[in-house]
């Protein structure tokens, strides 16, 4: 019997050793997890989602994804950076279910601002959740039979990297690598930021003073305490962290940039003395002249996502209050309806106006895509100080940072202060919070936050247009002719055609073509119940429509000969096609 056993026991492992290799991804997968809901169980792609990854981690995820999703994503670089750094951009859908130009598509892009690279994460993750639960929720695999998705990464490569390796604090740079005389002597690029200790950060100086106005905290040393003003305080704040190199009397005050790629955009767009940042001209920065050729050759975008930080907001347009009459009405109860419903599900959000609950922006990239082309568009400041404690503290707060900085990231936010010799101000201390801080979430933070937004690119992608040819009906009029009226209905919020874009005839009108019939004359019907009509005397087959609303529909009629068989099909730039066959 223990021989038996022996053998027994020794073709087990046997098995279980030569045999792994015919064990699929789903039985491994059973056997090491238990599935959280919502989330891809065992993804193709494995990428980590709570660290920021460099331009070469992001080209290899892409490559990844192309290669272990061959069927939902394509790659393509669309341009140069100044650097002549590649921008990169997946076509994400489900290719054998149609062409992805025929389909509506939704933009998402990230890290406009060099320093906002959450938006980056944010939008890579988008395109991941889709593929990989693709076949998986129904809803997703419908969603990408249905739709295009265009996702850019980062569209400000240089300095993606550049925030991530060079000498910066938590705001800089916020332009491309193009260096400019930004302290008017004549020199450019003479003053950059001087990382005095070598830590990659570019945190505060302070240095003891006899008239200082502030004292360390007796109980957390981090911590400057400006004293009242009938107190003799220890130290005083001299500011950066660097050095005065072209001896102007000001710190780091000639480095990269400095201009503002959003404030670069063609509408709206003011002069820098006007919009300070806004560079030469509209589209002067080069990232954003590629974004804008991809755009218009690709008509059937009905929504756009941008995405940068801070402050846990849901942003739409007018950028500016003169642009005021350009957002209509109609358009922004959609707007409303779509940004309402984030609120909901992303907590410390608020659906916000730029111009009104901000502050003014021309030359903004969200007022170009709505503005220039009728684009739905929304641009979120990612990260809100609400996801640590559930409080509305408020940015910036020195208590609730020190507290994150104690309770959840354990001193890992903070460079403690530390003495240094410095040429121009004597003994000097740095220290203070690291770049990767305050603006950016933290590691625990960032898929949470990147799901819930990805959940409201997808929502605001679901209703874009989605059309269909229903209740199609027909009468014998007698003599050899058949009247055939059809409708096209939108099931969707969002129209074929926004209104700036019929104010300006941005996009063409939307046909519903009949074929198999000879036709005699078109119409659209005005009324069915009175029989009101608008004749089409010029190609009657194609009735030309100017819009199809959001959740509702039009009615097309022809009178005909023969049409023992024909079929009905729609062709709607951003509405998509559909069709249908007797």
């Amino acid at each position: 019997m223990k021989f038996k056993n022996w053998i027994y026991t020794t073709a087990l492992s046997a098995a279980m050793c030569f045999g792994s290799t015919q064990t699929s991804d789903a039985q491994v997968a059973a056997e090491r997890y238990f599935r959280a809901n919502g989330t891809p169980h065992n993804p193709k792609v494995q990428v980590s989602w709570n660290r920021y990854h460099t331009n070469k981690a992001l080209l290899e995820i892409m490559r990844d994804m192309v290669a272990k999703h061959p069927d939902l994503v394509k790659l393509e670089s669309i341009g140069k950076s100044y650097q002549n750094n590649d921008i990169w951009v997946l076509t994400v859908t489900d290719f054998k279910a149609g062409k992805a130009e025929d389909k509506p598509a939704m933009w998402i892009d990230g890290n406009i601002h060099s320093n906002e690279i959450q938006g980056t994460e944010f939008t890579l993750y988008t395109a991941w959740y889709l593929m990989e639960m693709y076949g998986e929720l129904e809803f997703i695999t419908e969603l990408l039979k249905d739709k295009t998705f265009y996702f850019a990464p980062t569209i400000n490569p240089d300095a993606h990297d550049y925030f991530m390796t060079g000498p910066n604090n938590g705001n800089t740079p916020r332009s491309g690598m193009m260096v400019f005389d930004n302290n008017g002597d004549g020199e450019f690029g003479e003053d950059p930021m001087d990382d005095l200790d070598g830590d990659g950060n570019i945190t505060q100086m302070i240095r003891k003073s006899p008239t200082g106005n502030f004292i360390k905290d007796p109980m957390d040393p981090r911590k400057l305490i400006r004293v009242g003003i009938d107190e003799k305080g220890e130290y005083e704040m001299i500011g950066q962290e660097g050095l005065d190199r072209d001896g102007d009397g000001r710190v780091n005050s000639d480095g990269i940039g400095y201009y503002d790629p959003n404030r670069d955009w063609g509408w709206n767009w003011q002069p820098d003395y006007v919009q300070s940042g806004a560079l030469r001209y509209p589209f002067s920065v080069p990232e954003n002249r590629a974004v804008v050729d991809f755009v218009m050759k690709r008509p059937n975008i009905a929504a756009a996502q941008s995405y940068h930080n801070y402050g846990g907001m849901i942003l739409r347009g007018p950028g500016a209050e003169e642009d005021l009459g350009t957002y209509n009405s109609s358009d922004v109860r959609i707007y409303d309806a779509i940004a309402k419903k984030g609120e909901e599900f992303m907590p410390g959000y608020r659906y916000l106006v730029v111009y009104k609950d901000l502050y003014s922006v021309f030359g903004g990239q969200l007022d170009w895509f709505y503005g220039g082309r009728g684009i739905f568009t929304y641009s979120n400041e990612l990260m809100t100080s609400y996801l640590y404690f559930h409080k509305n503290a408020g940015r910036g707060n020195q208590d609730e940072q020190m507290d994150v900085d104690k309770y959840l990231t354990f001193g890992d936010a903070f460079v403690k202060w530390k003495e240094y010799e410095h040429p121009q101000f004597g003994t000097v201390e740095i220290g203070g919070f690291k770049k990767n801080f305050g603006r950016l979430h933290p590691g625990f933070l960032l898929e949470q936050d990147a799901h819930r937004n990805a959940a409201f690119s997808i929502l605001h992608a679901y209703h874009t247009p989605k059309l269909s040819v229903m209740d199609v009906k027909e009468v014998d009029l007698g003599g050899g002719l058949k009247e055939i009226t059809a409708t096209i209905y939108n099931e969707r919020l969002i129209p074929t055609h926004s209104s700036q874009d019929l104010k300006y005839k941005i996009e063409r009108p939307d046909y519903v073509t009949i074929s198999g019939a000879k036709v005699v004359t078109g119409f659209i019907v005005e009324n069915e119940d009175f029989n009101r009509v608008t004749e089409q005397k010029v190609n009657p087959e194609k009735i030309s429509v100017a819009n199809i609303t959001g959740m509702g529909a039009v009615k097309v009629r022809w009178i005909v000969t023969g049409g023992g068989n024909y079929s009905i099909t729609v062709d709607s730039a951003k509405g998509g096609k559909a069709s249908w066959k007797k």
